[in-house]
């Protein structure tokens, strides 16, 4: 069958606009990952406001369901209850959270040299462990010659470099200091900004969607909405029943800092799987100071709010809320903190919820349309 040179030009000027359209679509995307590489802290950042929104927005909800008030009352109630908690731990517990933070952080370090040297004495290399031994110093001093004391001044190249490398410290401390309280009152404003009004900016977004597209758009948010909201509701809830348990017990176990651990592993129980394990770790390594029997019973309590949490407070309170596989969700964390640090490894569950509902539409969708036809 013959074809006309006006059916061979258009097929040609088809086929140019496909591979057009497909580089396009290649450059694009290859920019937005680009874009997400080395904008990822501040994106993160963004979403974690927009789950402080999302929490903010839930508990808003739930006093709703109790008092007849207007949302922005009822947003004031909450922030001022939760302004109200965290004022009371700060003041009535502050010098303890400090004092102990101080002593367990020398606890963890001389625990982590203490099992790096059991580690060595038994043919282990733990040479890629960056920790140092403060043995060694006395041992070589006990064994090396003594030598005469000597009383010369520091030159003043010396004293330049050691003030220097001090000046340096400090601005690295006061940096870190002022980006870590930026970040949490840039987080605080985003929660505020979009718990006041959660129509606007939903409405706002949904704008950005194409219009035919639209639709399918806000089928997902509102799908992705509820579950999120139930979920970070019980996780907050969780968090605090383990920040409680772990402190009563810790403190019945006489183990010292126990307040800050109990901070710690509640902080941590935000982080699924993950969390719980490095919270374990850091509780039996603070406790290995009080003796083997205090490790020991710290390591059962550990067990026991592992346990309180896998198989009574996440069944009760995330029956309805967002159902991943643990496997499939330890792999995204894993895959998530290794390229973007703490950031990816805390949010990586809302994340794949996200990715996880978007899937889920576009499948039923898919069967819906192979059903109807």
């Amino acid at each position: 069958m013959a074809v006309s040179a006006k059916d061979r030009v258009a097929a040609r000027n088809d086929l140019a606009w496909a591979i057009s359209v497909g580089g396009i679509g290649v450059v694009g995307f290859a920019a937005l990952l680009l874009f997400t590489w080395y904008f990822a802290a501040t994106l993160f950042l963004i979403f974690a406001g927009m789950l402080l929104g999302v929490a903010l927005n839930a508990m808003t909800n739930m006093l709703g369901r109790v008092v007849s008030l207007a949302h922005y009352l009822r947003l004031t109630i909450v922030c001022l209850v939760l302004a109200g908690l965290l004022s009371g731990v700060v003041f009535l517990g502050g010098a303890t959270i400090a004092q102990q933070a101080t002593v367990l952080s020398g606890t963890i370090k001389s625990q982590l040299v203490g099992v790096k040297a059991f580690l060595d004495r038994h043919g282990i290399d733990t040479s890629y462990f960056e920790l140092g031994n403060p043995g060694a110093s006395t041992d070589s001093s006990t064994t090396a010659t003594p030598v005469a004391p000597t009383h010369n001044l520091p030159s003043a190249g010396a004293i330049a470099s050691s003030g220097g490398a001090i000046v340096s410290q400090t601005l690295k401390l006061l940096l870190g200091t002022v980006s870590a309280v930026g970040n949490f009152f840039i987080v605080l404003f985003l929660g505020l900004t979009f718990a006041a009004q959660p129509s606007v900016y939903r409405t706002g977004l949904l704008f950005m969607a194409p219009v035919r597209h639209r639709a399918r758009a806000t089928v997902i948010v509102d799908r992705l909405g509820e579950p999120l909201e139930r979920w970070l509701i019980a996780q907050i809830i969780t968090m605090f029943a383990i920040f409680l348990v772990t402190w009563i017990g810790l403190t019945i176990i006489g183990i010292q800092s126990s307040f800050i651990l109990g901070i710690q592993a509640g902080l941590l129980g935000f982080i699924p799987t993950v969390g719980a394990l490095i919270g374990g770790l850091i509780v039996v390594l603070a406790s290995l100071a009080s003796g083997w029997v205090a490790a020991a019973s710290a390591f059962v309590l550990f067990l026991g709010v592992h346990a309180l949490e896998s198989y009574i407070l996440t069944p009760m309170l995330q029956r309805q809320a967002l159902e991943i596989p643990p496997a499939t969700l330890f792999a995204f964390q894993i895959l998530l903190g290794v390229v973007f640090g703490i950031w990816g490894l805390a949010l990586a569950l809302p994340l794949i919820a996200i990715v996880k509902v978007t899937i889920d539409y576009f499948k039923a969708e898919t069967a819906a349309d192979a059903v109807a036809a």
